[in-house]
């Protein structure tokens, strides 16, 4: 029986990060309120970043690890994204030419909100289950960016989103899947999925987000039970509580997995609060690290969660991983798979915490600066140049990295240019 599942992975957190304690502050949030988001930092993105260039610095390291003939083996590019820049050209078809990639390669791009990147990666998972060409690869990347240009409220699409600005983050997950799940393989077969229409969370015009925060909280909810009731019914013997060593979640913000997994522990094993509070530290707390230095990353970030559990957890024996995977409008989905004690060497070697740890801290000062230059860069700009010396710090903190950064639009085609 063919195996399947990631054979390697690599998150890119941001050149830049904003301490959200010091935004909270700024802003003059309500420090209780505040404190149950469960959030530390949340990477920026610069004018000159984009999907694109977070995608690829996220690909790149995966990619020179490989051969040539395995790099040639790579047959699919999924780019998983809500923040794309073309109605029709896909960020796959610039993401396939700076990664240098075989030319014999299906490109394409998905959007479902925050579940596009399960869809690309089940896609994968398929393709190479089908095994219609033994020994492919694909790459799945799911990158976004939240830039904060706020879309006006209606009468129902009017909730403070002012605590959203300290969750929404910038970043990219790069995984190759192949018959070689050296990180993470997956358990074929076995998925719960669950999806309605709801206008929780939209992005209504291509620069902006609007939504419903209680009604997205109300649906996250209802589909993470409805989506592992039904991975229940078709996985025989499956306990909420025992099943899995740990639980991988979409992460908006920390305090909403932990209200969510409160939940789950309640209705489903009937727990008492302080043996839901164990278990969430043991379970769930692992996966939330880098999603609360790098915040809602949309589509990736339920694989920053994935990518913290590996890379935090004990895998001193085989240890099964439930994942549970929202995107709103909706779709979700719950499954799992298992996680090998070599698998943290082979996530390791790509030292996303020191990478995290490396990234320029904006100033408040500069942080505004951004905000208000955050339409320089908006979707459909036909021409403009990009000024790598805008925060001088940023472009110096990943020296001696080769990083990619946008160089200018023309004419509405993006050039790229590499730093080192």
């Amino acid at each position: 029986m063919v195996v399947v599942g990631i054979e390697a992975m690599n998150v890119f957190g941001g050149s830049a990060y904003l301490d959200v304690m010091q935004l909270a502050q700024h802003r003059q949030l309500d420090p209780a309120r505040f404190e149950n988001l469960l959030m530390k930092e949340k990477a920026v993105a610069l004018p000159y970043e984009d999907p694109v260039t977070f995608g690829v610095n996220a690909a790149k390291p995966l990619v020179d690890a490989l051969s040539e003939a395995e790099k040639n083996r790579i047959e699919m590019l999924i780019t998983c994204t809500e923040s794309g820049i073309d109605f029709g050209k896909s960020i796959s078809t610039y993401i396939h030419h700076y990664l240098g990639l075989n030319r014999n390669c299906r490109l394409f791009e998905l959007k479902q909100a925050c579940y596009s990147g399960t869809a690309g990666l089940q896609m994968a998972v398929n393709f190479i289950l089908s095994q219609v060409s033994p020994g492919a690869k694909a790459l799945v990347i799911a990158s976004d960016i939240s830039r904060f240009i706020a879309a006006e409220g209606g009468d129902v699409l009017s909730e403070d989103w002012s605590y959203a600005e300290p969750s929404g983050g910038a970043g990219a997950v790069a995984m190759l899947i192949s018959e070689n799940p050296h990180v993470f393989q997956i358990d074929a077969g076995a998925n719960g999925y669950y999806g309605y229409e709801v206008m929780d969370t939209c992005r209504p015009i291509p620069d902006s987000e609007a939504g419903d925060a209680d009604l997205s909280l109300m649906s996250y909810l209802d589909c993470c039970e409805q989506a592992f009731l039904e991975y229940q019914k078709r996985v025989q013997g499956v306990d909420y509580k025992d099943t899995f060593q740990y639980l991988a979640f979409h992460t908006p913000f920390g305090g909403m997995v932990k209200g969510a997994h409160r939940t789950m522990m309640r209705r489903l094993t009937k727990s008492k609060p302080n043996e839901i509070e164990a278990d969430y530290l043991q379970r769930v707390k692992p996966g939330l690290a880098y999603c609360q230095r790098v915040g809602n990353i949309m589509g990736a970030t339920l694989y920053l969660s994935l990518a913290g559990t590996i890379d935090q957890g004990t895998f001193d024996a085989p240890k099964r991983i439930g994942c549970f995977s929202y995107g709103s409008g909706c779709c979700s989905e719950f499954y799992s798979g298992v996680v090998m004690p070599q698998s943290q060497e082979h996530l390791r070697r790509f030292e996303i915490e020191r990478n995290l740890n490396d990234r320029y801290q904006l100033t408040m000062d500069e942080y505004e600066s951004l905000l208000k230059g955050s339409g320089a860069v908006r979707f459909g700009t036909r021409n403009a140049k990009l000024d790598f010396q805008l925060i001088p710090g940023v472009i110096a903190s990943g020296k001696g990295r080769q990083r990619l950064y946008l160089e200018e639009i023309y004419e509405f085609h993006r050039k790229y240019r590499w730093e080192s």
